[in-house]
């Protein structure tokens, strides 16, 4: 795990245009297919696969 300090460093890093996320591979799920996610992420667990869960957008 890192230090809860490196998230702050992390979001400058790709704010400032200083880190190339390029490479990622983003597969989104809302939270009604989180069993979905689930299992996305066990199978696909490499380290530029990121799966991530979304809330549903109100109106």
């Amino acid at each position: 795990m890192y230090p809860r300090s490196a998230n702050v460093g992390m979001i400058r890093l790709i704010e400032s245009d200083a880190l190339d996320l390029e490479a990622e591979r983003v597969r989104r799920f809302g939270l009604d297919e989180v069993g979905n996610a689930v299992a996305y992420a066990a199978a696909h667990s490499g380290p530029f696969d990121r799966t991530i869960l979304t809330p549903a957008l109100r109106p």
